[in-house]
């Protein structure tokens, strides 16, 4: 069942979640797994990636986790690491837009939220000639303005209190393409198993699978209604190293995805998701969700 054919608004979706915020996550988390894929939660004997994504939402509780959800505080942590050098070269972050100075930001840059998820709250600009002030302003403060809510998913690791805050950064470009190719590792106990290529997000987003011999997989997931552009990525020259990185981001964790640019041969972080799709998406074939289940461990 596909909610969103019915409830197209994203305003209202999250109003209605919003209102049910009162019930216990151990019955919204079941309902809402239902309604998305239409099966049954199994969490006394998960099986399935999507499940066992459910019940790490429900149990797995590390307080680093709750570090790494806000874009601000996760630098942190990529710095405590001694991955500095992967960051994205910051141009500021701010509490308030009266902080902010319009007429000194580059001619390229990202703004978002430090608390925004799945690609909202972002503001891409490209030329800042094409940009008013008063747009870029208006778009701030509405973000700034939105109530912090529970998140809809009842994902743990979103809970973490921090304030919301505008974090700015340099805009990364290869001269290639008009959105990076996202290198997503989906690691399971510090180990990357698999890469999952997202390309041409904005004009027709592909999503590819690859194991870590660069062998392209027969599937996609978690979004099967997206291109699967087949065996056509060249496989990065600094593939070896993005494993490395991938490998260093994601101890400690049972799973995390850990996402990565590349410019110039050179590795950027993006962020480290917990709960992909919030567990909610879906796999073509199907047989993949268990197929990747298998490699996560809920011995916690």
């Amino acid at each position: 069942m596909n909610y969103k054919r019915f409830i197209k608004s994203r305003a209202l979706r999250m109003r209605i979640l919003r209102l049910l915020t009162w019930l216990p996550s151990r019955i919204m988390v079941p309902l809402q797994y239902r309604i998305h894929t239409g099966r049954k939660l199994n969490l006394i004997n998960p099986k399935r990636f999507t499940e066992k994504i459910q019940l790490y939402k429900l149990k797995y509780r590390n307080p680093i986790m709750l570090q790494c959800t806000d874009k601000c505080e996760v630098r942190k942590v990529v710095e405590k690491k001694g991955l500095q050098n992967i960051l994205i070269p910051l141009i500021g972050i701010y509490s308030d837009s009266n902080e902010i100075d319009f007429n000194t930001l580059p001619q390229q840059f990202v703004a978002k939220t430090t608390d925004g998820g799945g690609g909202n709250q972002v503001l891409i600009c490209r030329d800042k000639n094409q940009l008013t002030s008063e747009q870029f302003f208006s778009k701030i403060d509405e973000w700034l303005a939105i109530p912090k809510h529970r998140p809809s998913g009842r994902e743990w690791a979103y809970e973490n209190g921090y304030p919301r805050r505008i974090i700015i950064e340099e805009l990364l470009t290869d001269g290639i393409h008009q959105d990076l190719p996202d290198y997503k590792f989906y690691c399971f106990d510090g180990k990357p198993v698999c890469c999952q290529l997202i390309g041409n997000r904005s004009t027709g987003e592909t999503i590819d699978f690859y194991n870590m011999n660069w062998e392209h997989l027969p599937f996609i997931g978690l979004n099967p209604e997206c291109i699967n552009a087949g065996a056509v990525h060249k496989k990065p020259d600094i593939f070896d190293e993005l494993k490395r990185l991938a490998t260093l981001l994601s101890q400690g964790f049972p799973f995390v995805r850990v996402d990565l640019y590349v410019v110039a041969n050179k590795p950027y972080f993006g962020e480290l998701t917990f709960y992909p799709a919030s567990g909610y998406g879906r796999f073509s074939p199907d047989e993949y969700d268990e197929r990747l289940g298998a490699y996560f461990s809920i011995d916690f």
